[in-house]
């Protein structure tokens, strides 16, 4: 997977170039992942532009979508799906899900008590394990893989808000199936960290600076291994297997799949 340099879309990453077995590699240019696309410029940002992006899939919520409505690339389509709309009614130890944590970093003692001591990271297993489990995520990863599946959707981008959680497990589950091994999941699931620090560097400086713990930011802001391991375990223990998961979870035909790896293995 290889970062493609933007100046209008946060975090955009091509799934394309990854390894996979066999000496294999994902085809480059089909499936894009990134941020939000409430900046987008395709007129000042000419890299994006020449993708050719026919087909945007937004995991974010109506909050998040009315706070920062995507701008889209002229003829294509938007198809959104609500990743966290389960866990945002259940709601995550009595706080806001993880889509608006980040709201908490604007008072430092706020923080502390909601998040300090291991909460925060107590509360992104919580978001993770509902990846897997809860029924308004598995729609949003079984419309992903239809999505990418599908040689008439044309190039495809998916996206949340900062593009490393909800974001960062829908390219795990795409580059798994693919025949990706678990050390270039991980590489690639923490490869975003550089992007997206710099795109909330302001936010965390404002913190620190307010008197706030970094690592509580961090913890929000980054990705990290136990993340991932998280919802990699919840896959393993009910179903056995990400193909397992696939089928009996999302509820993705055999024959979607297939069409999936003929289409996005070079």
């Amino acid at each position: 997977m290889t970062a493609t340099p933007s100046t209008t879309v946060a975090n955009l990453r091509d799934l394309g170039g990854t390894p996979l077995s066999g000496g294999r590699t994902v085809r480059p240019g089909l499936v894009l992942r990134s941020g939000q696309l409430d900046r987008l410029d395709l007129d000042a940002d000419p890299t994006v532009a020449a993708l050719g992006i026919r087909t945007v899939i937004d995991f974010r919520s109506d909050a998040e979508r009315a706070d920062h409505p995507d701008r889209l690339p002229a003829g294509a389509r938007l198809l959104v799906s609500d990743v966290l709309a389960d866990k945002m009614r259940a709601g995550v130890g009595g706080v806001p899900a993880a889509a608006q944590l980040k709201d908490l970093l604007s008072d430092p003692a706020v923080a502390e008590e909601h998040l300090g001591g291991g909460k925060a990271q107590a509360i992104f297993a919580e978001v993770y394990r509902s990846f897997v489990v809860s029924a308004s995520a598995q729609a949003a990863y079984r419309l992903l893989l239809t999505e990418a599946a599908d040689p008439q959707a044309g190039p495809l981008l998916f996206h949340c808000t900062a593009g490393k959680d909800r974001t960062g497990w829908g390219a795990t589950v795409i580059l798994s199936l693919l025949g990706a091994d678990e050390g270039t999941l991980m590489e690639e699931y923490l490869s975003v960290n550089p992007a997206v620090k710099r795109a909330f560097a302001r936010m965390i400086e404002g913190f620190t600076a307010a008197g706030g713990d970094p690592d509580i930011a961090l913890a929000l802001i980054g990705v990290f291994p136990s993340y991932l391991e998280t919802a990699l375990r919840e896959v393993e223990t009910r179903y056995g297997s990400m193909e397992k998961y696939v089928r009996e979870g999302l509820g993705v035909p055999d024959g979607t799949v297939d069409a999936l790896r003929a289409r996005l293995i070079a």
